[in-house]
């Protein structure tokens, strides 16, 4: 999984891959997201795998195998340096190799997959189906575990079969271990 030259840094405010706690319906959406945001659709991260965490997950390059999904998110106009902010220190991310990150904030290229017909179940007519080449990507930042993180998970972690993560709560209760 290549960084798309990480000796030059994006220009621009891109949007956020996220998939764990600040997707939608998920805790932390509402905390940090909450009129943040002026889009938000699903997305998938291609060439990661998702790792079960402690009440969070963990995406990690996936050396070629694997996909996460989540969604792809775009900042309201004025708000992109708070919510970089805000994602950063959430993420305990304190710049490029640090340490002490759990989390590297990186580029990646993220898939847009095609919109279903409702009820339907099927792609739109013209647009391509989930993973088809030419569905649409965008560069994003996105939160992958931080090198010893990611040393830790390949060793012991517990993969999470599909890439999809969901909290281990009941709907409108709180989180269970």
């Amino acid at each position: 999984m290549s960084t798309l030259d990480p000796a030059s840094p994006p220009t621009g405010e891109l949007p956020f891959f996220v998939y764990g706690t600040l997707l939608p319906g998920e805790p932390n959406h509402d905390l940090f997201l909450r009129g943040r945001t002026s889009g938000e659709r699903a997305a998938v991260l291609h060439r990661a795998l998702l790792y079960d965490g402690p009440g969070y997950p963990y995406a990690i390059d996936g050396h070629g195998h694997g996909r996460v999904h989540g969604t792809l998110l775009t900042a309201a106009p004025g708000v992109y340096e708070e919510l970089l902010g805000l994602l950063d220190h959430l993420e305990e991310y304190l710049g490029p190799g640090h340490p002490r990150n759990l989390y590297e904030r990186v580029v990646r290229e993220i898939e847009l997959p095609g919109e279903e017909r409702a009820g339907k179940g099927q792609p739109e007519e013209g647009t391509p189906e989930e993973g088809a080449p030419g569905a649409g990507t965008v560069r994003a930042w996105v939160y992958l575990a931080a090198a010893a993180v990611t040393r830790s998970l390949r060793t012991g972690g517990s993969v999470i079969d599909g890439g999809r993560w969901v909290t281990r709560r009941p709907p409108g209760g709180p989180r269970t271990p």
